[in-house]
């Protein structure tokens, strides 16, 4: 479904990430870990089409290239996590905004299509209710919920999610991955993920890719990647701290 070959990207005439390749299958969640400044955004930045880039990225076998910016936005759609609300959009007017690479920008008018998918995607993430509220007055895990429905209102074949469960309490960072883990089972999707939170990454992901020193360290199912190679890319005792934990809740439920 996607493919990246020799992928080099960075900024300003410096590569952030040298020669990555790899593949997404369909239905597949791809998650990307590794230390900080190792690149992990900046790909998905390369793949949102945001960043120039050499060697190629392919969505079912066309070069992102020679798509131009309304065609990839109808393909891939990023998710970021929370950032500062600037407008005071209703929830409603928010997930909209998520059509206009379909209704055909900001000063077209909706249809009836694009109201239809709003409020499917509003019902879906349990926003349905709130479609008039004004996302200043909203809670943090409310308002990463409207940002998830405005993409999948955007109706993507590829959703990338740029550490979306930060700032979110546990309860909010479950219901989020659980709305993603539903939407990428329909046919012809696919999910890429950046996180930082490991439990999260090794729960809801099928494969794992580490990037470390610009590069790619090493790639694999999540169930069999060799966890001392996670050990090494952070240079610290990850397996074992998790153990530690799971020792203090399993002494909990005894």
């Amino acid at each position: 479904m996607l493919v990246l070959e020799n992928l080099t990207c960075g900024y300003n005439g410096t590569a952030i990430l040298n020669n990555i390749s790899f593949t997404v299958r369909a239905n597949e969640k791809l998650f990307i870990i590794g230390p900080n400044g190792c690149g992990k955004t900046t790909l998905l930045r390369a793949i949102a089409g945001l960043i120039p880039f050499s060697g190629q990225i392919c969505i079912d076998h066309v070069p992102t290239t020679r798509l131009n910016k309304r065609d990839l936005a109808r393909k891939v759609a990023l998710m970021s996590q929370i950032s500062t609300v600037y407008f005071s959009y209703t929830v409603y007017e928010t997930v909209m905004q998520g059509r206009y690479a379909h209704i055909g920008g900001f000063l077209k008018r909706e249809r009836r299509v694009d109201r239809d998918i709003v409020l499917s995607c509003l019902e879906e993430t349990g926003l349905l209710a709130l479609r008039d509220r004004n996302i200043k007055e909203l809670s943090g895990g409310q308002l990463q919920r409207v940002f998830l429905a405005r993409t999948f209102a955007q109706e993507p074949q590829i959703i990338l999610l740029d550490e979306p469960t930060n700032h979110l309490d546990f309860r909010h960072q479950l219901d989020l991955m659980h709305h993603i883990n539903r939407w990428v089972k329909k046919p012809g999707r696919a999910v890429i993920g950046v996180m930082h939170d490991m439990n999260l990454a090794l729960s809801f992901s099928d494969r794992l890719i580490i990037l470390r020193n610009g590069g790619l360290f090493a790639q694999g199912c999540s169930d069999s990647l060799d966890l001392d190679l996670i050990n090494h890319t952070f240079d610290t005792d990850i397996r074992g701290h998790m153990v530690q934990s799971l020792k203090k809740w399993a002494r909990q439920s005894a």
